[in-house]
């Protein structure tokens, strides 16, 4: 069963070779206090950073826990649907959470949004952009709007941008109350190794490094990525080509059905429709050796998602959709 349903990379960004060789000179039998340093100028450099802005995480998952635990009292917002973890690190150390229901057509309005804010009063309000699930990216100016309503209740706007790499690239102004959430899991194809990235200004990344562990990342994770970030050629070659896969995935979706089921706009690796034709085709692909995401949660039961793989399992796949057209337009006519 090939996996399309948890928006990973298909490829990884090194070779054996590459692989063999930095693991030979991973000092794992240390402490890594230097690497861990090396990585975050070697990240603050790519990124146009400092490394007084950065912390890092055993996931971004890690650290939308840190947040849970370190923002100052009071409730959590964020966007219903988004990414579900939110919520789950929200239960687990006892964060009040609120939410900004969705729109039928799963759109929010921005002034949906502020009056939440102001009805909640919330210690933070956090939200994926690109949004996940719809693949949907919000506009610099919608951001800011966000994130001068939380600076004027006092408190912290995060923006977590697990799939920006597939999207659009914003310059978003940086002040205390503001923090972007990034990962390596998606664009960068590291997922298994586990490594997050908060960004902030230095005197917020300093509060939340109240909560840091001594040594946050394993040696070999940090290895690979210093590696992968001081060399910043070959990963902007290797993330152009992940850009590719989902410009590919979208275009197949949009070629073969999206006369009859509902395709959403996506600035991600990943692709939500949605329908009951949706789901038809979408039980189509699982039978025939792809796992899409099928939604158990009542609000989504309508909707489908999938997310990129490699140029020749893309044809595989466009293939399987063609099939399933042809017996779609049959049954219809029939």
């Amino acid at each position: 069963m090939i996996r399309i349903n948890k928006n990973e990379s298909p490829l990884r960004p090194l070779s054996n070779e590459q692989l063999a060789e930095i693991i030979q000179q991973a000092t794992f039998n240390f402490y890594p206090d230097d690497e861990y340093n090396r990585f975050k100028q070697a990240y603050a450099n790519y990124f146009n950073l400092k490394p007084t802005q950065i912390t890092a995480g055993n996931g971004s998952d890690e650290l939308i826990q840190k947040l849970m635990l370190i923002m100052p009292e009071g409730p959590a917002l964020t966007l219903n649907p988004d990414f579900f973890m939110y919520q789950a690190y929200a239960g687990q150390v006892d964060r009040p959470i609120e939410f900004v229901d969705a729109e039928d057509d799963l759109t929010f309005k921005l002034d949906t949004i502020l009056n939440r804010i102001d009805e909640v009063r919330p210690s933070f309000f956090i939200m994926s952009n690109p949004h996940n699930p719809t693949g949907h990216q919000y506009t610099l100016s919608f951001l800011n709007t966000i994130a001068d309503k939380m600076k004027a209740i006092g408190g912290y706007f995060v923006i977590d941008e697990a799939y920006l790499d597939f999207g659009e690239a914003y310059d978003i102004e940086l002040e205390s109350h503001i923090l972007q959430m990034r990962t390596l899991s998606k664009a960068f194809g590291i997922a298994g190794l586990r490594l997050g990235v908060l960004i902030g200004t230095e005197e917020t990344i300093k509060r939340i490094q109240r909560i840091e562990h001594p040594y946050p990342l394993n040696t070999i994770t940090l290895y690979i990525a210093i590696y992968m970030f001081e060399h910043s050629e070959m990963t902007a070659s290797f993330i152009e080509a992940q850009r590719k896969l989902a410009l590919k995935l979208r275009d197949i979706f949009k070629n073969e059905v999206s006369d009859i089921i509902k395709i959403y706009p996506s600035a991600t690796n990943f692709v939500l429709t949605k329908g009951e034709a949706a789901h038809s085709l979408g039980e189509y692909i699982q039978a025939h050796g792809f796992l899409p995401r099928l939604y158990d949660e009542p609000k989504m039961s309508d909707y489908v998602r999938y997310s990129i793989a490699t140029n020749e399992q893309l044809d595989q796949l466009a293939e399987i959709i063609k099939n399933w057209r042809i017996q779609y337009d049959l049954s219809k006519k029939a």
